[in-house]
C-alpha cells in the first residue's frame, strides 16, 4: 500500500491519539522510580546515567533488573496491545510502538533523559510480531555466546530487525517503520558500542607474552 493511501485510510484523531498517548506511556521510566522510591536517589545522577535495567541493576540488584526489565517490556506490549484494540489497524500500532520508545529514550518528564529501549522495543515486538521478537532474541543469544558481551550482539540483533521484516513478508510501511525503530535504538546505545567495540578490540590486540626458555 502506497504512503498516500496509508494517510487516506487511517483515522488521524487515531493516528494522533495512538502516538500521543504511546509516548507518554513511554515517559513512565521503571528503572528512575523504582530507584527514586527504594533510595531517595536520581539513578540518572549515577554510573551510566541511564534509566534502564542494567544501570539499576548497579543500584538496587538483580530484584531491581528484573522489575525495571518487566516494566519496561509491560509498557511496550501495553502501547502496542492499546493501540489494536482501539484501531484495529496494525500500522497504527506501528506508530504506538515507535512513540512508547521514543517516551522511553527521550522522556519529557526527566527532561529528555530516560533509557535505551531495548526492552520496551521487544515488548512492543512482542504484540505486534512474536516472530520479530524472537528473531532479536534468537540473534543476540548467538552473539553473546561467541563474544560473552551483551551490547554488540543486542544491537546486531537490532539491526537485523528491517531484514526480518521483509523475509517475514511484512509491506513496506512495517518495513519502514522497523527501520525506524532499528535506528532509535541504535542511536540511543551509540557511546556503549563504541566503549565495546574499543575493549574488544584492546583485548584482541594484546599480545601474548613470550614463554622464557627453560635451561
Amino acid at each position: 500500500m502506497a504512503w498516500n493511501e496509508h494517510l487516506q485510510s487511517a483515522n488521524w484523531l487515531q493516528a494522533t491519539g495512538c502516538l500521543l498517548g504511546a509516548y507518554l506511556l513511554g515517559c513512565l521510566a521503571t528503572g528512575y522510580y523504582l530507584v527514586r522510591a527504594r533510595t531517595g536517589r536520581d539513578i540518572r545522577e549515577i554510573e551510566s546515567g541511564s534509566t534502564g535495567a542494567r544501570n539499576v541493576g548497579r543500584v538496587l540488584g538483580k530484584p531491581g533488573f528484573g522489575l525495571t526489565v518487566a516494566g519496561d517490556l509491560a509498557k511496550g506490549a501495553l502501547a502496542v496491545w492499546g493501540a489494536l484494540a482501539w484501531t484495529h489497524n496494525p500500522h497504527l500500532a506501528l506508530l504506538a510502538m515507535l512513540g512508547v520508545v521514543a517516551g522511553h529514550i527521550w522522556p519529557a518528564p526527566l527532561c529528555w533523559r530516560g533509557g535505551k529501549g531495548a526492552a520496551t522495543s521487544l515488548g512492543a515486538l512482542l504484540m505486534f510480531d512474536y516472530r520479530l521478537a524472537l528473531t532479536v532474541a534468537a540473534l543476540f543469544l548467538a552473539g553473546y555466546v561467541l563474544m560473552r558481551k551483551s551490547v554488540l550482539p543486542g544491537m546486531f540483533a537490532f539491526a537485523c530487525l528491517p531484514p526480518a521484516s521483509l523475509w517475514l513478508a511484512h509491506d513496506a510501511w512495517t518495513t519502514t517503520l522497523t527501520a525506524v525503530l532499528s535506528a532509535m535504538v541504535l542511536f540511543a546505545h551509540r557511546k556503549n558500542c563504541l566503549e565495546e567495540i574499543t575493549l574488544w578490540s584492546a583485548r584482541r590486540s594484546v599480545a601474548p607474552k613470550p614463554e622464557i626458555p627453560k635451561l
